[in-house]
């Protein structure tokens, strides 16, 4: 049976845990939905782990559109999550046409845009043309050159003003939120705070859900891997069961453990 939104919130208001990773081709989406991964992210990551660019910012639209195809062509159940770009939600009408194409010539389930107060024009929008949006705040891959990649919300006043732009996304129509690196008592807040899924990147254990880039949690990143992700392969006998033990993991909270969490 295809996982649907009402299906994610269904788990997420009974408190059963969503398994989510990255998916960017046929082959890889394919196994994950096997393994009964309950989302799959077509992450503009696939810059950086796919093109071996050292930020997302090069990834184009079309490219986006193209990678999206391939993973639905795998994908016979787990609901897909597609990026915009960096730039493609500059304004509300290019947000438009970014989620037009990502929709109906990519297949994607529902798109996720970067940012709070900037953004909740575009969400709004988007969700009343019928188009299912996940927000993301905390660290901000697209926002990298001016803020880096550090922890988000551990004073006090940009905690509650992460908290805020999280409410304005519920209430101008967001049906999802990503949170990443993030300290695990803040996502907690968040999460309990909102009615609509929280998925976590580096947020810890209280979250609704869990995301990890598909190259990290199986060890194949170049370079230094994010301290809030696990080697699921080391130990495992292939990556099938590496993947189909991170939907374990997840699902019965031991993912992420103490190690993976972020502190204030």
């Amino acid at each position: 049976m295809r996982t649907t939104l009402s299906t994610l919130k269904k788990m997420h208001q009974s408190g059963e845990k969503i398994a989510c990773l990255t998916a960017y081709d046929a082959s890889f989406s394919h196994w994950l939905d096997q393994a009964g991964v309950d989302m799959i992210l077509v992450g503009d990551s696939l810059g950086m782990v796919v093109q071996g660019h050292e930020t997302t910012l090069p990834v184009t639209l079309d490219e986006m559109v193209y990678h999206t195809q391939m993973v639905q062509r795998g994908n016979s159940r787990a609901w897909c999550i597609a990026d915009l770009p960096f730039m493609s939600d500059s304004n509300v009408e290019s947000a438009l046409s970014a989620a037009a194409r990502l929709m109906k010539e990519g297949g994607a389930n529902m798109v996720k845009l970067e940012g709070g107060e900037r953004v909740l024009k575009m969400v709004a929008q988007l969700s009343s043309l019928g188009i299912p949006v996940c927000g993301h705040l905390g660290l901000l891959p697209q926002s990298v050159e001016k803020r880096g990649y550090k922890v988000v919300g551990r004073d006090r006043s940009s905690a509650e003003k992460l908290l805020k732009d999280a409410l304005a996304l519920q209430a101008n129509g967001a049906e999802m939120l990503v949170l990443e690196c993030v300290p695990s008592a803040l996502a907690q807040t968040v999460t309990e705070a909102l009615e609509i899924p929280v998925i976590g990147i580096g947020a810890g254990g209280g979250t609704s859900g869990q995301v990890l880039v598909l190259h990290d949690m199986l060890g194949l990143t170049v370079g230094k891997t994010p301290m809030f992700s696990k080697n699921f392969l080391e130990g495992s006998t292939s990556i099938q069961s590496a993947i189909t033990a991170y939907v374990h993991e997840v699902k019965a909270g031991y993912f992420p453990a103490k190690k993976h969490e972020i502190t204030l």
